[in-house]
């Protein structure tokens, strides 16, 4: 006499390759709000969104949180992984290096999210090479003065740091021209406003 089969354990389904979801790359200079922008996407739809923590060579900036807003890691940690090419991308920016590894996209899409990348344009080069089939937005401040202010506002760097930033701002609001680079682009003018 047969005996009826019993379901095995349960076990969590990982999309195949072809249900992944596209993940979104956001770019824009430091200080134009993609922190808060990606927060606010994050918190409102948390279980269709999930974000890719990047690591950094950078010390920690006030209230950020290993594991959470970046990995922080020593330089020679960094170096010895993009050596071992754990990264879908890597940059070297403001004499820091930031990288975002294979391990954190492929973790969010396995939860069946959107994966969202925060990365700057030299990174974004290097994943439009990957077959990540990634969208593209760039962030823009409404003008370099604003974002100027924005900088100055944090009260995290200094006068130098603040310069070598909107050095890289013009360079990164450069990439603008590229044609079709970018899927969408927004001005992040007044967040509180464009939420109403």
């Amino acid at each position: 006499m047969e005996h009826p089969k019993r379901p095995g354990p349960s076990v969590p389904s990982v999309p195949s390759e072809e249900h992944r979801k596209r993940p979104v790359v956001v770019c824009g200079p430091s200080g134009v709000g993609k922190g808060t922008l990606i927060g606010r996407l994050l918190n409102d739809h948390p279980d269709q969104f999930g974000f890719s923590v990047s690591h950094t060579t950078r010390a920690p900036r006030p209230g950020e949180q290993h594991g959470v807003h970046y990995y922080f890691v020593e330089p020679a940690e960094m170096e010895a992984m993009i050596a071992r090419g754990e990264f879908v991308e890597y940059a070297r920016v403001h004499s820091h290096v930031y990288g975002t590894s294979h391990a954190g996209v492929r973790a969010v899409s396995d939860a069946g999210k959107t994966c969202v990348l925060d990365i700057d344009v030299q990174g974004a080069t290097l994943v439009k090479k990957t077959s990540l089939d990634a969208l593209f937005i760039f962030i823009a401040p409404p003008s370099m003065s604003e974002l100027e202010k924005r900088l100055r506002g944090r009260s995290t760097e200094t006068d130098e740091q603040i310069s070598l930033r909107l050095g890289a701002a013009q360079k990164e609001m450069a990439s603008l021209e590229l044609s079709g680079f970018y899927d969408a682009v927004i001005i992040n003018d007044d967040l509180e406003a464009q939420n109403t």
